[in-house]
């Protein structure tokens, strides 16, 4: 019977769609023999099918008559192999895809077909029959709407009792293949978004709304992975784990937009559903706490780790209720979350902290679980309010009285005396809360963060409806919010309320609490005592001046004498640092590297949200500078260093303009460079501005003859010079020309700066120099990548040892280079001049004329 199937036919013919029917009715079993043709049969049926659908109606027409939807069921029934049931749901799937007509949908998914094959038993250990029932589900769901749903749900009253599609399919929203999850989350999508209001009542009544607390547990699981991914990374810079945690993150952020893409679908029971899971099953028990302990109940999660989960919640799942809720719990005490175990928080150092919430502004009566915080006193200064060190005496290692600290306060010590990735994540967790636009604006007042602008706006609005406090404060020289906290509290006191009643978490101290004011001003005191601290990255401190510049965008009113004296000691330790890097090893590129890190810095604090996603404070501030070979000692290593002091000298130097109310100028204020001198060294060997490329002639003045060998046993004859151009200088080996007197040919040329010029002990016509890469990757963003490649060899230094005459020859070849770095560095100094003098930035902006060439120019003797 099956062997007249491969007879000619025209394959979309209408008599070859009904030989085939006639066919498949005549099969009553289904075995190893018949199959093939059976397979075949169901393939080619499909593809006939949808040519019908969009050439001849009279092909579905058949299809119905015929009842074929029924004879797919008879033939998965009857058969005994696994490759007919592949092959039946592929073509029930490649037909739902492809029909395009109504009427054929709408009958695909009547007489209970559809539903018999949803619910029939394959066996799902065969994980190729998985993927193909997968895609069947999921090529249901993406034909639903709010006709075709009612035909795969069955009701009693009016209300949806079963639901088949989405009962089957959940069962596999946390199957160990990617692409399973996907598919289910995709197919749950689709059902939500039909928006049928019977069927949102069936998906969020029990025991079906267990899928989503079974969300979140899955999700607070992959947040233990992640922890364990960090927690290793950090023990053992592993490239396995290193790679991880990129994935990971991944995952984790693809869950919580699954999350945010069903609220979308706007069912208020599932957004009330996902926010009390997220808030029971992984904020409370597991995320806060983490901040101040570092096992809960035998579960391992860092700081870190939850400083960065939280940032995602309230980033990407944007729920009101869920912001509103978790930034109220900021003002309770640790022990509303964990047990009194005498546990500190993560970073906390008890002799240098903060008012206490509870702790009146002006008091002096402090408990010894008080000991060594900075009160904020506004209660009798019309202006900034002033920090005040209390002298008390440092907290034992066991005093419970470290978990009376709000968790907001944890946050603003993470800041004071954290380690920079805790600095990092605090800064993180505080600019995603003011960027939630769900957080309800009183809320950001409370914690200290609402930009001044909104407060103004806001203030502005109380005056125009006629608010005297509104009015009175707009025009006072307070710039704060609330004087008190009568009217701030309203909202705060109802979240709080909701989290002592509906979550068991109380806050028994906030009845004597600070106004919004006193909280701004811990917020900036942090926020200043971290541009005072050593220990903290350059990019952790350009986060810090993105978030001092939201709070504070065009105003010096709310910057105190004491916040000015810490930042300009700040700014001198920094500059000193600077002039010291002009001696240094990169004096070159000294200029180049602020230049652009000026406009990097600018934009990055001027920018309407912060420069980096939250992902980043997971990933290791690990520098490459200390990986394979490369030591600190290296030249490359001081490099990093010096990119890395002047990205701080650079926000420190912003900020003082900043505090002084003054926009921003575009081009940091430094001297042009200066003209070059008619007896320099450089202008006599007759080098310009490109510098003494390779193969060029020049003029020998002063050049030291000398030997060296590149190779063992290869020593070759060369004219030794040292010369500086502005702040560029080089050391150069040229072959003198044998037909042109006192000139030569460049052979070789390496940076002067950095070259460390020493006479051997033992040797005294021996010369050792030090010999570094030309550039820094990046300052050189184009052989950034090369670098990085084959770094151990591109940036270790070299070293020459140069031989001379005699004794004399060595030390003038010493005393050139020496004067000619001294030349360098000056030229360095002058261009930074008024850049690196606090007058010039506190007073008006000078006009930045080139003064004369410094007189530490001198004039070399033009023997050879």
């Amino acid at each position: 019977m099956w062997f007249s199937f491969w007879r000619s036919r025209d394959r979309f013919s209408f008599d070859e769609l009904r030989y085939l029917t006639d066919q498949l009715i005549k099969i009553q079993i289904v075995n190893e023999v018949n199959k093939d043709f059976v397979i075949e049969a169901l393939r080619s049926i499909a593809e006939l099918i949808t040519y019908g659908d969009q050439h001849d109606s009279t092909y579905f027409e058949f299809f119905m008559e015929k009842q074929i939807m029924g004879e797919f069921v008879r033939i998965l029934k009857i058969s005994r192999t696994m490759t007919v049931s592949l092959q039946l749901l592929q073509t029930i799937s490649i037909m739902i895809q492809n029909l395009k007509s109504e009427h054929a949908i709408y009958y695909m998914f009547s007489n209970e077909h559809m539903n018999y094959l949803i619910t029939y038993s394959f066996d799902f250990k065969n994980e190729e029959l998985l993927s193909y029932y997968i895609s069947f589900l999921r090529a249901i769901s993406g034909k639903l709407d709010r006709n075709t749903i009612s035909l795969l749900v069955k009701t009693q009253e009016d209300e949806v009792v079963s639901f088949p599609l989405y009962v089957e399919a959940i069962q596999f929203a946390f199957h160990e293949e990617s692409m399973v999850r996907t598919a289910v989350r995709a197919l749950t999508l689709n059902v939500y978004h039909v928006g049928d209001d019977s069927v949102n009542r069936y998906v969020t009544s029990a025991p079906h709304s267990d899928y989503f607390s079974n969300l979140v547990k899955f999700f607070r699981k992959q947040c233990i992975d992640l922890n364990v991914l960090v927690s290793d990374t950090t023990k053992n810079l592993a490239g396995d784990t290193t790679l991880s945690i990129p994935a990971a993150v991944d995952e984790i952020e693809d869950n919580l937009y699954y999350f945010s893409d069903i609220i979308s679908a706007g069912i208020p029971d599932v957004a009330m559903l996902i926010t009390d899971n997220i808030l029971q099953l992984l904020i409370f028990p597991l995320l806060l706490p983490s901040l101040t302990i570092k096992a809960v109940k035998g579960i391992q999660i860092g700081a870190v780790t939850s400083l960065y989960l939280i940032c995602c919640i309230l980033r990407i799942v944007k729920i009101k209720d869920l912001s509103n809720t978790i930034a109220a719990a900021l003002f309770c005490p640790l022990e509303a979350f964990v047990s009194k175990s005498g546990a500190k928080p993560n970073g906390y150092m008890s002799g240098y902290d903060f008012a206490h919430e509870s702790q009146p502004p002006g008091s002096n009566n402090l408990t010894k679980a008080e000991a060594g915080i900075l009160i904020v006193d506004v209660a009798n200064s019309s202006s900034s309010p002033q920090i005040q060190p209390v002298d008390v005496s440092v907290a034992t290692e066991n005093d419970s009285g470290d978990c009376h600290l709000s968790l907001r306060e944890v946050l603003l010590s993470y800041l004071m005396s954290g380690d920079d990735v805790q600095v990092s994540g605090s800064l993180s967790v505080l600019a995603t809360l003011l960027q939630t636009k769900e957080l309800d604006e009183s809320m950001s007042d409370a914690l200290g963060i609402l930009p001044q602008r909104k407060q103004h706006k806001k203030l502005l609005l109380q005056a125009l409806v006629g608010e005297s406090s509104g009015e009175e404060q707009l025009f006072s020289s307070e710039s704060g919010s609330m004087r008190n906290g009568i009217e701030f509290g309203s909202e705060l006191d109802g979240c709080l309320q909701k989290l002592k009643e509906q979550y068991g978490v109380s806050c028994s101290f906030l009845e004597v609490r600070a106004s919004p004011r006193v909280h701004r001003f811990q917020v900036l005191d942090a926020l200043v005592s971290v541009f005072c601290r050593s220990n903290i990255s350059a990019e952790t401190l350009w986060d810090g001046g993105w978030l001092l510049r939201q709070l504070l965008p065009y105003s010096e009113a709310e910057f105190n004498s004491h916040h000015r004296k810490l930042l300009n000691e700040s700014y001198k330790n920094c500059a000193s640092a600077l002039i010291e890097e002009t001696r240094g090893i990169w004096p070159d590129v000294l200029i180049t590297v602020l230049c652009d890190e000026w406009k990097r810095c600018k934009g990055g604090i001027e920018a309407s949200s912060p420069r980096k996603e939250p992902k980043y404070i997971l990933f290791s501030s690990q520098k490459f500078s200390c990986e394979d070979g490369i030591t600190s000692d290296s030249s490359f290593a001081a490099g990093e260093r010096m990119c890395e002091l002047v990205k701080v000298f650079v926000l420190l130097h912003q900020l003082q303009i900043f505090s002084l109310g003054r926009p921003l100028p575009e081009q940091p204020p430094i001297y042009p460079p200066a003209d070059l001198l008619e007896n320099s060294r450089a202008k006599s060997a007759g080098i310009d501005a490109s510098g003494p490329k390779p193969g060029i002639e020049l003029r020998l003045v002063d050049a030291v003859p000398c030997r060296i060998a590149f190779e063992r046993g290869k020593e070759r004859h060369f004219c030794f010079l040292a010369m500086s151009l502005g702040e560029c200088g080089w050391v150069v080996l040229a072959e003198e020309l044998p037909l042109k007197q006192h000139y030569g040919v460049v052979r070789v040329a390496a940076p002067l700066a950095g070259s460390n010029p020493k006479i051997d002990d033992k040797h005294s016509r021996w010369l050792h120099l030090r010999i570094r890469p030309s550039t820094l990757p990046s300052v050189d963003p184009a052989r950034s990548g090369a670098y990085r490649k084959v770094k151990t060899k591109a940036l270790v230094d070299g070293r020459w040892t140069l031989a001379f005459r005699d004794e004399e020859s060595c030390k003038s070849a010493l005393a050139m280079i020496l004067e000619e770095l001294k030349l360098q560095s000056n030229e360095v100094d002058r261009r930074l001049k008024p850049l690196l003098d606090l007058e010039t930035v506190e007073s008006s902006n000078p006009s930045l004329g080139p003064p004369e060439a410094s007189s530490s120019y001198s004039t070399p003797s033009n023997s050879l």
